[in-house]
């Protein structure tokens, strides 16, 4: 869950946010103002103040909010003094924008408000479309507007130059005012009401927000332009409402509801990503006549109001097909509002005692939820009396009944820490009163006594009818014996037409406190119960049955404790342990030698698992056959074990088996089906094949099962236990499933080299897509919804909890995917655009190949781990663009789409996606706030000596900001905060080397170093841009001790053959000129690679000598090329690399291979391992085909583990490579 925050305002106008893993309330930092009600999205806040002025709140964040400035200098030619700014009359301007249609000199781009500041001063953009430009930055054309290139011809006649600045917003963590376009002092009418919400309309990075606004004279306001570069947006814009506006509501899609004065509601219609405001209006008639809706709040797909009367109404059948809904349920209880959050979790100010109501049992399949539940937090600034009111506790164990409040007894242990909803301040239980006889079954659904939770804790699981006067409140709904059980069903009844009987009301609460100590000042006690005027839950992500310490009062120790804790010190307990564990010790030395001069009664026993699953028969006909399994496991007199499944099939009634020695199994794996719980097994022989032998399971539990026992066998058969090795090899398949390998010397040996289909590799608990660690134990990962996640040190998890599992560090982990669909049409001369094809042509509804047919119905989420969270929507963050309907044009399938239509458009496409979320476990934490793309930790070999600097971590977000992790090392493996590195476009790929040389990978497809990073200098100075290959768009980048690996994405293997996604070389790189000298392609087919730390490259050093002088690199910070710098460490380590202290082939270059032919079968995503790398020969010889498929990530990066090499056996020759050549389709 991640730690999201509550907003609130108290009756004193008082901003208050409660974290979801905090158990205070803690004041807003800017709290000189005072605002009537709040509206939170997502990292802001936006609010009203008491002067009806319009506020926002942006959370502080280690990523700035930066928008850049752009401005075009355009000059022409003129044959008496060649460019010149002199334009003819039909030009553009001389300074302009992109259009050339505005007038853009550089002095009058001002800033749009006080909250932003500018970064630096203009300056020229000498990129264009990912290569860089001459010097001056100037591209040419025949004419504007026209085509503009790099080069000068003999016909260009003008030319441009785009000028750049950036301004990054300032007012972080406290409130700016919003200011209006015309007069930036006055808004255009005082606002008494706003609502935030449609971020969900559109994807990141774009981020775009819809504020709405009320004024005091029933206007509805919309703000224009709000996004996250934009944060405070343009611009008003009034909107035409059928009657006078109370109150507005708008929830994270396409939902808006507004209140009239005259109790109606209003609903928006025709709310799309096109068109956020809407196209029309639908009037909701409110639940009874006499009392109109008051309030009302919206979420994804649910509506809560509240009426006049103070009743709570839950609104059914809402959907974006139909957002008016169909009829009102009323729900038990009253309140003054309600507000929906994140995940349709909904919150309430209670009618009576004005508590923040948290409504519990909210799940998508009962969006209703069960019950309603006060949040008693305390507020941070109580925390000063929590001393002296732990004190005044401590001595109530001494003085016994007299500091007790009337009619209660002492509390227990537990009651310290015990779930209370509605804490009592000395009032003896009621009996039951005449309210309850008006509606007993009302009552008896929502009474306080059915959520008790331990004897003399009482949990009100909703507000009671009776309104007492406070030290005497009343609770009617009391269950009269404590025996009984809490109701679970959902406290639901139909609407009644006629005045009808009032809802559950609130009792009231003085105080939380359950013990009133003698002498304790009035003024303490009035305070303690904050009163709650208005709550926001927008930023609030509360899972389903998640556990919050919302509801537990902070009371400090019970006092049967505290009087423990004073009669034992620390040090008599450590001493009491350490008493007790010796005791034990010598008890069992005792008892062992009693029996030692007996012989061994079992040698070895024999222990046997049977069951049924389903096997893929490996000939004709092909197809799942009903087997049945043994796994026989032998256990010697040494304690070594060794396991053998036995497959049992029958064929022409007779019946057979196979069998698979689980001491030859290097893997066991999770097969992603859409309809069976199935798993391979590869062993050396079956992965050259790739041909695994798999098994099904009729359900989830018996694979988990299955998966659980056969892999603990295999652990043990290879004696595998506990964690990783820090460092491990790391891989995920494309299932998001995460395995690991111990590394062995002998795999990047160049003599008696390990294959790699002998690796074993054991499955670690959690899901991820990304993975990257270093040899200091320091792992991260990236989930499919860019949540970063670092290892904790455990293992297991998920499927293996319990049995193969470590019993700490493992937490919950969630995972969010989308499944993209595509719709297809070809055009007819008669209807136009339809969705009848030719015979020839793709499913009308498929998959992005167009070979298999996917429609909506049919198509079902990735496995059946995982659930739908959303319903289909049109995708428009698809490469290459769309038109407003989210169609991509093409002449033909298949064919290059773009997203416009013309004249030779025959075929157009659509991409669908919807949301599927898994939820499992694993040794991974979160590390919010920032969503991260890619990360990259600096590997390390064993010549390093970094004791006392921490750990290089970057990584780029989601939005193409590059950062820079603080604070990481082995102990605090999260580190502690970002910090950002100015980029002038967004990146996708970072990695950095083992000399902190740092490369990545833009969104245009161009390279770039960074220079100068450093210990000292994390982040370095600046950007140098490195020329792409020729004609290629990267898209990843990894980066050894010296080495540098790419990846492009152009879909063409160099030199024209087919093939997918290349790998190249960067040749020519040096201490003295660290960004190389140009690229040379290795291989094409080839998904991802990684390159480890022993790859260590040569700079024109001879063998066996140290290097007197050397040039610094540009940027470097370390002339003298000192053995502390990380070029020293370079040359040291070629130096001993050279001198033939280690093996020779030092260089790691491992890839995920796209497609692999095996003897039997053809893989993809498959584990590839370079061979014959070494520094002469940095492109190698061939590969050698490891685990596949189904792979889609490996990391190389923590394997340090070297192989030494002895001098006398320097000339041998080289041993054969086992596949020559690069990998091909």
């Amino acid at each position: 869950m991640p730690n999201s925050v509550l907003w609130a305002v108290d009756l004193f106008g008082r901003v208050y946010t409660l974290s979801t893993a905090g158990q205070y309330w803690e004041l807003c930092k800017d709290a000189q103002l005072e605002f009537k009600r709040v509206s939170a999205a997502m990292q802001c806040c936006w609010g009203i103040a008491c002067d009806n002025q319009v506020y926002l709140y942006m959370c502080a964040s280690d990523v700035p909010i930066r928008r850049r400035e752009e401005a075009y200098e355009n000059q022409r030619w003129n044959p008496m003094g060649g460019f010149c700014e002199k334009l003819l009359p039909s030009d553009r301007w001389s300074w302009s924008d992109v259009s050339g249609l505005q007038h853009r000199p550089l002095d009058g781009v001002m800033l749009p408000s006080p909250h932003w500041e500018w970064e630096s001063d203009w300056y020229v953009d000498e990129n264009f479309g990912g290569e860089p430009t001459e010097k001056g930055g100037w591209t040419y054309a025949i004419d504007f507007p026209a085509t503009y290139t790099r080069d000068k011809k003999w016909n260009s006649c003008v030319r441009r130059r785009k000028w750049i600045r950036y301004r990054r917003y300032k007012s972080r963590d406290a409130w700016a005012k919003i200011p209006s376009k015309d007069d930036p002092k006055q808004l255009p009418d005082p606002f008494n009401d706003l609502s935030v919400g449609g971020w969900e309309i559109t994807e990141e990075p774009i981020g775009r927000l819809s504020v709405w606004a009320v004024s005091l004279q029933g206007k509805l306001w919309y703000r224009e332009d709000v996004c996250h570069p934009n944060p405070e947006g343009s611009s008003w814009s009034l909107m035409d409402t059928p009657g006078e506006v109370a109150q507005i509501s708008c929830g994270p899609h396409d939902l808006l509801w507004a209140t009239l004065w005259e109790g109606q509601a209003l609903v928006r219609e025709g709310i799309n990503r096109n068109n956020p405001k809407g196209s029309s209006w639908s009037i909701v008639e409110p639940p009874g006549s006499e009392n109109g809706i008051m309030h009302v709040s919206v979420g994804v797909g649910v509506v809560w109001a509240v009426t006049k009367d103070r009743k709570v109404w839950f609104r059914r059948g809402v959907n974006s097909h139909n957002p008016c809904g169909t009829s009102w349920i009323e729900m038990v209880g009253e309140m003054l509002m309600v507000n929906v959050g994140l995940n349709d979790q909904v919150w309430g100010i209670g009618c009576e005692d004005r508590a923040v109501y948290f409504r519990q049992g909210v799940t998508p399949s009962e969006l209703s939820g069960k019950t309603w539940k006060a949040i008693v937090a305390g507020r941070e600034c109580d925390r000063s009396h929590s001393g002296s009111s732990s004190s005044l506790l401590s001595a109530g164990c001494f003085f016994g009944d007299e500091v007790k409040g009337g009619g209660e007894s002492a509390p227990s242990d537990t009651d310290g820490s015990s779930e209370v909803e509605r804490p009592e301040l000395d009032q003896p239980l009621p009996s039951e009163s005449s309210d309850n006889s008006r509606n007993p079954d009302e009552s008896s659904a929502s009474g306080p006594g059915a959520g008790r939770t331990t004897e003399g804790a009482v949990e009100n699981t909703c507000p009671a009818e009776g309104r007492g006067e406070p030290g005497s409140a009343k609770c009617p709904n009391l269950a009269s014996s404590p025996a009984e059980l809490p109701w679970t069903n959902i406290d639901l009844k139909e609407p009644k037409k006629a005045p009808g009987h009032s809802a559950a009301g609130f009792p009231e609460t003085t105080s939380s406190q359950g013990l009133l100590p003698l002498g304790l000042e009035e003024s303490y006690v009035l305070d303690d119960h904050p009163l709650w005027a208005w709550v926001s839950g927008g930023s609030c992500a509360v899972e389903a049955f998640s556990v919050l310490k919302w509801f537990t009062v902070q009371s400090g120790l019970s006092p049967s404790v505290q009087t423990l804790s004073l009669s034992l010190t620390p040090a008599q307990t450590a001493a009491w342990r350490k008493q007790i564990f010796q005791q034990l010790t010598e008890r069992t030395k005792r008892e062992l030698e009693n029996f030692r001069h007996y012989e061994q009664a079992v040698e070895q026993s024999v222990w046997v698992k049977t069951g049924t699953l389903q096997w893929w028969c490996d000939w004709k006909p092909h197809k799942w056959v009903d087997v049945r399994v043994a796994l026989e496991q032998v256990t010697g007199h040494d304690g070594a074990r060794d396991s053998i499944l036995f497959i049992y099939y029958v064929v022409h009634e007779e019946e057979k088996y196979i069998h698979v020695f689980l001491n030859e199994v290097t893997v066991l794996v999770p097969v992603l089906n859409e309809a069976k719980h199935s798993f391979a097994l590869y062993t050396p022989e079956r992965t050259r094949q790739r041909w695994p032998v798999r098994l099904a399971a009729a359900t989830e539990q018996d694979m988990n099962d299955w998966l659980a026992l056969l892999s603990l066998s295999c652990c043990e058969s290879r004696k595998v236990h506990g964690r990783p090795s820090p460092q491990a090899i790391w891989s995920i398949t494309c299932k998001g499933d995460i395995f690991v390998s111990e590394p062995n010397p002998d795999l990047e040996a160049r003599e008696h080299l390990l294959p790699c289909d002998q690796m074993f590799w054991r499955q670690m608990g959690g899901h991820l897509r990304v993975v990257e660690a270093n040899s200091r134990g320091v792992v991260w990962g990236i989930g499919y919804d860019h949540t970063a996640w670092v290892y904790t040190g455990g293992y297991g998890g998920g499927c293996f909890q319990g049995l193969a599992s470590s019993t700490s560090n493992i937490y919950p982990q969630s995972d969010v995917k989308s499944v993209y669909i595509y719709e297809n049409q070809r055009w007819n001369p008669v209807t136009g655009y339809t969705s009848r094809g030719l015979p020839t042509d793709r499913y009308m509804w498929s998959d992005a190949t167009g070979l298999q047919e996917c429609t909506k119905a049919g198509t079902k989420p990735p496995s059946l781990q995982w659930t739908w969270v959303s319903d289909w929507s049109v995708d428009f963050s698809v490469p290459g663009g769309t038109d407003a309907e989210g169609w991509q044009y093409a002449s033909d399938f298949p064919a290059s789409y773009h997203g416009y239509k013309t004249m030779k458009d025959f075929v157009r496409r659509r991409c669908w996606a919807r949301k599927c979320k898994l939820v499992t476990s694993g040794p991974w934490l979160e590390v919010a706030p920032i969503a991260l793309g890619d990360v990259s930790i600096i590997p390390e070999c064993p010549a390093t000596n970094r004791n006392g600097h921490s750990v290089a971590l970057w990584a780029v977000s989601d939005k193409g900001d590059v950062l820079c992790r603080l604070g990481v090392s082995e102990l605090n493996p999260a580190g502690s905060s970002w910090l950002h590195v100015g980029t002038d476009q967004p990146f996708v790929s970072v990695s950095i080397g083992a000399c902190y040389q740092v490369w990545a990978v833009a969104r245009d497809g161009s390279a770039f170093y960074r220079g100068s990073v450093s210990p000292s200098q994390p982040a370095g100075d600046c950007w140098y841009h490195i020329p792409s290959p020729p004609k290629q768009r990267l898209k990843q980048v990894s980066v050894g001790q010296t080495s540098v690996y790419t990846l492009d994405e152009n879909g063409k293997s160099f030199g024209g053959s087919e093939g997918r996604w290349n790998l190249w070389y960067r040749q020519g790189i040096t201490p003295s000129y660290p960004q190389g000298s140009s690229w040379e392609h290795v291989s094409n087919n080839v998904r991802r690679v990684s390159v480890g730390p022993l790859d260590q490259g040569t700079c024109g050093i001879a063998k066996g000598s140290r290097p007197a002088t050397h040039r610094a690199p540009a940027g470097s910070t370390c002339p003298t090329m000192c053995a502390e710098c990380p070029w020293g460490l370079w040359i040291s380590s070629v130096t001993a690399a050279m001198a033939g202290r280690f093996s020779r082939s030092v260089f790691q270059v491992w890839v995920i291979a796209d497609k692999v032919q095996g003897s039997h079968s053809l893989s993809r995503g498959t584990v590839c391992h370079r061979t014959g790398v070494q520094p002469h020969e940095p492109k190698g010889q061939g590969w050698d085909y490891g685990i596949g498929g189904g792979w889609d990530h490996i990391s190389i990066r923590a394997n340090a583990t070297r192989t030494t090499w002895s001098t006398s056996r320097e000339q041998e020759p080289s041993a054969p490579q086992e596949t020559h050549g690069p990998v091909c389709c």
